[in-house]
Order: C-alpha cells, then structure tokens, then sequence
C-alpha cells in the first residue's frame, strides 16, 4: 500500500499580514485548520510541518502534527520557493528511514477546504504525477482579462473572437490549496520546476478557495467559514 504523507510549509516571516500562520481564525491559530484536515483524512499517514518559526512549531505540535526539525534560512526567506521546502522535509524524513510514495502538501493559508477536498484529490492520485486544485476564475483571458499594449491600449489576452462567455474555452485558476504529488514528481519540479509536471485538475468552488494573503483575505475567509458554519 503507498505511503502518504501530508506536509504543511509554514514560515514565521509574513510581510503581507505579519504572524498570520497562527492568528486567531475562527477561535484556533490559522494552520490548526488545515492539521485538522489532514488528520481527518484517513488517507493521509502523517502530517508534518515545515517550519522555521518556534511558535509555529509549538501549536502545530500542539494540534497533532509532527515537526521534525526547524527549516534552514535558506529556505525560509521572502525569496524562497516552497517546492525545494517539501523536498528538503521528504528527504529528511527518508533519510531517517521513512518510505514516501505520495506527499499532498497543503497550504495553511486556504481554511475552507474540507477533509472531502483533500481526500476528493488523493483519490486522483494515480492519474498523473501531480493533481492541483484548481477553481473557477473571476476573469477569464478569452473574455474579460485584458493586457496593456505597446500604445497603451487594452486588448484581450487571448482572443477567439467569440461574443459570449459561454463560447470560449474553459478555464481554471490554481487555488494553491491542495497539491497531491507523486514522489518522483516532487523530486523532478524541485529540480527542473513546477511546469515540468504533468498535472490533472481537482475542482473546488470559490467559496473554498480562497488563499489569504492579506487582512481583506483574512477577513473575508473568517465570513465564509461563520457562514458555512451557522448553515450546518
């Protein structure tokens, strides 16, 4: 049977909305919700946090998620990509003996996912070497996203010449709330990058998708979790 394992990258400097990885949301720190998510996903064999940051690493730990060890610098700065951080994690804990055949990593700033969602993912596993998530854009590039040109003026960014929203292809924003990665393919786009991986799609509705990055964000992802909540 394959071994999966959930990784949450979560560092302690945010210039966007300063310490927001353990702001209170929804009466828990913010990365409590996605460690809940991941322990209830029976799929899922362990959560590991990666971390730089001593409180974060205390209230994941606090939450039931295991981390190994503090992030080096190096991969904890503004300038840092995320990938080479699961990899680093992966390699560490192979290098202590672990067997790793799928890593669904999970960003702590997307709390609307749901347990389904994950698992909903997972289950697509075997169809490519790496399944994202994925919603409905606002803007869509053959209708309504437009590019400033040479003469200042605006144009589509890509044009089929259609009329109507409903006759040009369709699109998918990636939501950056699930990625469910085959082990060799995490090792391939920590090396050659992301868009060097086949991926499949895994749909989420808009109102599961959003990925705070700011107090608007912050705010309008608490409004829909109340709501969410109070409809139950």
């Amino acid at each position: 049977m394959a071994r999966v394992i959930a990784t949450i990258c979560a560092r302690g400097g945010s210039k966007g909305l300063p310490r927001k990885n353990v702001l209170p949301f929804a009466g828990q720190p913010l990365i409590a919700h996605t460690i809940a998510q991941a322990l209830a996903c029976p799929g899922i064999d362990g959560v590991y946090v990666s971390t730089d940051d001593d409180e974060i690493a205390a209230v994941a730990q606090a939450h039931g998620a295991r981390v190994p060890y503090r992030r080096p610098a190096a991969l904890a700065s503004d300038q840092a990509p995320k990938i080479p951080a699961i990899e680093h994690l992966v390699q560490h804990l192979e290098g202590a003996g672990a067997r790793i055949d799928v890593v669904v990593d999970l960003q702590p700033t997307s709390p609307l996912r749901e347990p389904h969602d994950i698992a909903g993912a997972l289950a697509l596993a075997d169809q490519a070497p790496l399944v994202v998530s994925v919603t409905e854009p606002s803007h869509n590039p053959y209708y309504s996203l437009v590019e400033v040109q040479a003469d200042g003026t605006l144009a589509l960014s890509k044009s089929t010449g259609a009329a109507r929203r409903q006759d040009v292809p369709a699109v998918w924003g990636l939501n950056g709330s699930i990625y469910v990665w085959q082990r060799a393919a995490l090792r391939q786009a920590a090396g050659q990058g992301f868009w060097t991986v086949p991926m499949r799609p895994f749909a989420m509705p808009r109102e599961r998708s959003v990925d705070i990055d700011d107090a608007l964000d912050f705010a309008m992802a608490e409004w829909l979790f109340q709501r969410r909540e109070a409809g139950r």
